[in-house]
């Protein structure tokens, strides 16, 4: 799962502002695509008495930690492909209104994750894609972990050919 928790100063951000910020950040992830119910975000409020950057008082600074179970990114190209693209989903909510604003995103494992008691199931595979159309965590078949799209490779016969 995304998590992200966007700590911002007392009032930021209306209750129209955070729904519409989860759904860009979510909208990312979404066209990985990966189900919609895997990304929650959490709006923590922080009094400009308990914000501090560089040892000073901060009133216009948001700070997003994120943590990606769902998927890791492979190699350097890739990584800053996503955080460049994730700075573009998120200016429109913190720079444009004038926020000073930094994230960082960890990639715990993904095996030490559960859902509704469930392990999520295998990227790409029937069981994913089955989450991903009926948004909810639900029970899985050992064949649904297969992927979507299986190509197996030719055995050999005999002489190698």
């Amino acid at each position: 799962m995304p998590l992200w928790k966007i700590h911002h100063p007392m009032g930021a951000y209306t209750s129209e502002d955070k729904k519409q910020f989860s759904a860009a950040i979510t909208s990312i992830y979404e066209a990985v695509p990966i189900p919609r119910f895997y990304v929650v975000v959490l709006f923590e409020e922080v009094a400009a008495e308990s914000f501090f950057v560089g040892g000073d008082s901060h009133d216009k600074f948001v700070r997003v930690n994120i943590d990606q179970m769902a998927r890791t990114l492979p190699g350097p190209v890739v990584r800053q492909w996503w955080v460049h693209h994730v700075d573009e989903v998120i200016r429109p909510w913190v720079g444009d209104r004038g926020f000073d604003w930094e994230f960082t995103i960890t990639e715990p494992p993904c095996d030490l994750w559960s859902l509704q008691g469930f392990v999520p199931p295998p990227f790409e595979s029937h069981a994913e894609k089955r989450w991903i159309a009926e948004n909810k965590a639900t029970p899985y078949t050992h064949g649904e972990k297969l992927p979507v799209s299986l190509a197996l490779a030719p055995g050999t016969i005999g002489d190698g050919y």
